[in-house]
């Protein structure tokens, strides 16, 4: 896929061991507009803080966006500052902008000092490598406990949408821990482009869920440079912007840590849809539902209990839960088993209380994830 105007690439910096693509680049012909929403979490990584500080310096536009894996840049104080800033004013000497058009990202290990001088040394052939046909290798240079790559893109009135994003573990709603860069060569002003993704962001990176925990260095851009010559209209550049975020967010829970399953839950009946949004979210984030899920077991109690562990009052007593389609009662639980040992399973909650509803997509909880985070800096 070629989005005009866009190039990227990725190279082996050092930064990871064993050669692996930890460097990558995305880059504008033209200042892009660009839109963002960051991490809630209360400790935020340098590279978050530099990237707030220019887009409000430049006005959200873009030349280029630098990331690097295998590392954080988090809870590493003002060093860490310096070397997000001093990365900045590499990458920017090297392409002929200034420093403040320059975003960062990082994600990996925290705590850890920022290799600059490996970063220095590699942003020569980061550059002399863009091309507008290596997205592929943009999504595996910043992939960490991801075990695949994940592309999406769309079309949208004649311009193009494609984006990248890396997350496996450490994920959560309210912007979980992954990065994801969007590019589009639609012409969108900043307003349009900055609620779009606010749209977007609320209906799919924020209705994820791996294991309840939020990082750092969570954040989302979308970056249009226009160049397509083509303005779509609000309401399709927004769908088609949650369309491509659906499928990166998904794609995520998909790759979940240790995961087995993937699962969709479908919450009606709410007293509104944010409702039904956290009532989804607090189930999806259940270890006792996640663990109930891996082993096939159709125990609706815990189910229940999430619920009324969500903090939303409900004006009835009566839920209805249907696992695959099948209605849970005493009679059902055999076949809503059989439904449970699917690798893709799907969760219908009925509430009785309004007329809000969510989707949430979340995975089950295995001794592989257990696994894999006891050795992550190992």
């Amino acid at each position: 896929m070629i989005i005009q105007g866009f190039k990227t690439s990725a190279v082996a910096a050092g930064i990871k061991p064993g050669g692996a693509l930890d460097l990558a680049l995305i880059w504008s012909q033209t200042p892009a507009v660009a839109a963002a929403v960051f991490t809630q979490n209360a400790f935020m990584a340098a590279p978050l803080v530099v990237c707030k500080k220019h887009l409000q310096e430049t006005g959200h536009r873009v030349r280029a966006l630098l990331v690097n894996s295998g590392n954080a840049n988090a809870a590493t104080g003002d060093a860490g500052m310096q070397a997000a800033q001093q990365c900045a004013e590499l990458l920017a000497r090297e392409v002929g902008c200034e420093p403040k058009e320059i975003l960062l990202a990082s994600t990996g290990v925290i705590g850890r000092t920022l290799p600059v001088d490996r970063i220095r040394a590699s942003i020569p052939s980061l550059v002399s490598g863009l091309l507008p046909t290596n997205i592929e290798l943009l999504a595996q240079g910043i992939m960490t406990t991801d075990t695949v790559p994940k592309i999406a893109s769309v079309e949208v009135s004649g311009a193009e949408i494609a984006g990248v994003a890396k997350g496996a573990g450490m994920i959560h709603p309210d912007m979980a821990t992954m990065l994801s860069f969007v590019m589009t060569d639609a012409a969108v002003p900043h307003a349009e482009l900055d609620k779009a993704l606010r749209y977007a962001v609320h209906r799919s990176f924020n209705s994820i869920t791996v294991d309840g925990d939020t990082s750092t260095n969570d954040m989302v851009v979308v970056l249009a440079n226009g160049l397509s010559g083509v303005r779509p209209p609000v309401g399709e550049f927004q769908e088609k912007l949650l369309q491509v975020c659906t499928e990166l967010a998904t794609a995520i829970v998909r790759d979940g840590e240790g995961a087995s399953k993937f699962v969709e839950l479908t919450i009606e009946g709410a007293p509104s849809d944010d409702a039904a949004r956290t009532i989804g979210r607090t189930i999806a984030r259940s270890p006792l539902v996640k663990t109930a899920i891996y082993g096939a077991d159709p125990n609706w109690g815990r189910i229940v209990g999430a619920i009324g562990n969500s903090g939303i009052p409900l004006d009835s007593d009566r839920v209805d839960i249907y696992i695959g389609g099948v209605p849970i009662s005493d009679a059902t639980l055999e076949g809503a088993r059989q439904k449970l040992k699917g690798r893709e399973v799907r969760i219908r909650v009925v509430l009785h209380s309004g007329l809000g509803s969510a989707r949430v997509w979340t995975c089950d909880l295995t001794e592989q994830y257990i696994r894999i985070n006891a050795d992550y800096t190992t």
